[in-house]
């Protein structure tokens, strides 16, 4: 309504239309107000004039426009650009169907009524509206305040698209692809070991690893919340996620500091673990490079493994789980000037972190061409080669070496840790993540390749030396081929100090880049969960779960601390991520839906993932995560490091450690169920159904205003 008694103009809209003209009221009540709501000259004024009768319905019309249109979902415009409310999950998701949002069109003319007559005009052009931000709208006919949390801070957004897949690059391939996969190659068969490693990438870690991106990217929060929007009745597999991040923070890190002071000791003209000349040589150190006529017994230790023993870890001072003795503080440092450095990687999001992978992602390729070129030249590197593929084809029936093989490759691409999602939602809507999952998962499994001919080059130059089978002076594993066998190899060779700098400081960067992203999925994962209270505070929420993991870590620092590492390595993250991973994918697959999946890729991507992944998730990776926990339960080994054999006490620690974690998911299961009012079929339908509302990323706001 414009001006006095005399004008008053309506929009008139192709798809909602003005309300009919409705009885006259009385004087005073709803019908007489004006569109505030409030009784006053204008109603007095209406009630007085005796105008043509097509006036009285265009006024009403006018009046209960912005009701009509608020009970179909739109707001009316109140400082700011107006949106549609979101459909609930259920709304949209009907019968396995996306259900369509209601449209309001252009207007097409406006009729405006001057001395009794009526007389069409174009209407004026809507107002330009700011651009869609990624926040969901506020419900409800008018827009009030806006609620502290996700609303009031946008969520971040990778830089470039090779900050997200060289942070994914970096989280998949650590310190595992250089070690455990060459060590169990050789053990299993060699070259026939790949065909069970191939079939199990195919078949169950590049699917899930398919899933946990789109997963993240579709909705775009952290390991917790997320099962709002899932199945909530899993919400406890977020919890657990995080404490087994924690746990891997509390001996990962130290493996880092061990190569920090291994760094730090390379800048020297000889190498501190060249010879037995040293103040913690024992009499049973043994060089032989460079020597004749030495004699090589099962007492002997080389120069390398005493530096790391005796030096490093100091651990003749403790006497084992029951006497691990006071702080190393040469460690302290070391781990101290790591978790600096992941802190100033972290505390800004992923718009620093996404910048220092291009380091740390990059340096360690370049390292491993260097050492795989200067491995190559050295005498008896093709006995480590040989050794290295030789297929035994007989290990091929031996059920272990399908478990070796499918662990392998679990641990290796790292499903189930809630780094892809973290990393995936910090992606853009319709980013191609099916390309990213191909494209990353083919560089893990082929760097793990070449980091055995790195290895096994090396060992073959150290049985020439030694004049031993290559099998003698492979049979460390862990830990042990990084700090024990591989130095042993740099400090003989021409250029040792070089050599040593560049291979400590990519195993360096290999750690670091994995911390990135096990703290990443942690830190995401809780802010999404309690935005109210850490929505802004990111930088003091890093500070305090970096200190957290720093105190955690002491124990690891101590005289014994390698003992416990070897604890928290095999029961911290063992069985219980595998069970988590397990658990993860049948609640997406069996109860979210495999078709409800499938079309949120779709809404992503444009297309339907294919039957053959279809048929992984629901079926055969779940077949494959259980059959590898059932194994993984009946085969316990005896835990030993070194010449320590573990108490029964500590293995049973072990299992606590494991377990603390895995109880949160039927805790809550239990909880969910106890607080949610309701019979208990109402109550089991309520908890596996999304509570979440989705938004829906097609949807495009249209401003409705009526012209004034």
């Amino acid at each position: 309504m414009s001006g006095g008694r005399g004008s008053t103009s309506v929009c008139k809209y192709s798809s909602v239309s003005p309300t009919p003209a409705p009885k006259r009221t009385r004087p005073g009540s709803r019908g007489d107000r004006n569109p505030r709501g409030e009784a006053g000259p204008r109603a007095s004024v209406l009630r007085s004039e005796n105008r043509s009768p097509p006036l009285l319905p265009l006024i009403r019309g006018w009046v209960f426009l912005p009701a009509a249109l608020g009970a179909v979902g739109f707001q009316r415009e109140v400082g700011k650009r107006s949106q549609p409310d979101p459909p609930l999950l259920g709304s949209v998701i009907s019968n396995r169907k996306i259900l369509p949002v209601p449209q309001v069109t252009q207007p097409e003319s406006c009729r405006i009524c001057r001395g009794g007559r009526m007389a069409e005009q174009p209407c004026p052009p809507p107002a330009a509206s700011p651009p869609r931000q990624d926040t969901v709208p506020q419900m409800g006919p008018t827009a009030g305040p806006t609620p502290p949390g996700p609303q009031t801070h946008p969520r971040d957004k990778w830089s470039k698209k090779m900050d997200f897949l060289l942070s994914v690059v970096g989280f998949a391939v650590d310190l595992g692809n250089v070690w455990r996969f060459p060590y169990i190659c050789y053990q299993n068969g060699g070259g026939a070991f790949l065909i069970p490693y191939t079939l199990m990438a195919v078949f169950g870690g590049v699917p899930l690893f398919y899933m946990e991106l789109a997963l993240g990217q579709f909705h775009r929060t952290g390991a917790i919340p997320i099962w709002k929007r899932i199945c909530p009745i899993f919400k406890g597999i977020g919890f657990a996620i995080c404490i087994i991040g924690l746990y891997v923070s509390f001996y990962y890190n130290t493996i880092i500091a061990w190569a920090l002071y291994y760094f730090y000791s390379s800048f020297s003209g000889t190498l501190p673990w060249a010879s037995c000349d040293n103040p913690w040589n024992t009499p049973d150190c043994t060089n032989y490079f460079g020597r004749s006529n030495v004699t090589w017994t099962n007492f002997s230790r080389s120069p390398a493994e005493e530096f790391y023993t005796r030096k490093v870890l100091e651990i003749q001072k403790s006497g084992g789980l029951y006497d691990i003795g006071g702080i190393h503080w040469q460690l302290l440092l070391c781990l101290f000037l790591i978790f600096t450095i992941v802190y100033f990687s972290l505390w800004k999001g992923v718009k620093t972190s996404g910048k220092v992978v291009w380091v740390t992602a990059t340096l360690p390729y370049v390292v491993l061409l260097i050492l795989l070129v200067r491995g190559a030249t050295l005498p008896g590197a093709w006995r480590g080669v040989v050794f290295y593929l030789r297929p035994d084809w007989g290990k091929l029936l031996s059920t272990a070496v399908w478990v070796d093989a499918a662990a392998q490759i679990f641990f290796s691409l790292g499903p189930g840790f809630g780094v892809l999602l973290a990393l995936a939602s910090y992606n853009h809507f319709h980013n191609n993540c099916y390309r990213d999952a191909l494209v990353t998962s083919a560089v893990n499994c082929l760097t793990s390749f070449l980091s055995g001919f790195v290895i096994f080059t090396v060992l073959g130059y150290m049985a020439e030396m030694r004049d031993v089978e290559v099998e003698d002076v492979a049979r460390d594993k862990g830990p042990s081929l990084l700090f024990i066998t591989y130095p042993e190899a740099i400090a003989n060779m021409v250029g040792s100090t070089f050599f040593a700098i560049i291979f400590f400081l990519m195993m360096i960067t290999l750690g670091l880049d994995s911390t990135f992203g096990g703290l990443e999925a942690v830190i995401t994962a809780v802010m999404d969960e309690y935005p109210q209270v850490l929505a802004g505070r990111r930088e003091l929420f890093v500070l305090g779960l970096i200190t957290v993991c720093f105190l955690g870590s002491l124990s690891t620092l101590t005289y014994g601390g390698a003992y416990v590492v070897k604890l928290l390595e095999e029961f911290g993250a063992g069985c219980s991520i595998l069970a988590v991973v397990l658990l993860e994918t049948i609640a997406v697959s069996w109860f979210y839906g495999i078709q409800r999946f499938s079309h949120d890729v779709k809404a992503m991507l444009g297309f339907t993932p294919g039957m053959f992944w279809k048929v992984c998730w629901v079926a055969v990776s779940p077949a494959l995560l259980a059959f590898i926990v059932v194994s993984s339960l009946l085969d316990q080994p005896p835990l030993t490091l070194f010449d320590y054999r573990y108490p029964e006490w500590s293995i049973s620690v072990g299992y606590l450690i494991g377990a603390s974690s895995f109880i949160c998911i039927p805790f809550y299961m239990v909880y969910k169920l106890v607080w949610t009012p309701g019979s208990l079929k109402q109550r089991l339908a309520v908890c596996i159904r999304p509570e979440k509302t989705a938004r829906d990323p097609h949807a495009e706001a249209v401003c409705m205003s009526p012209v004034l």
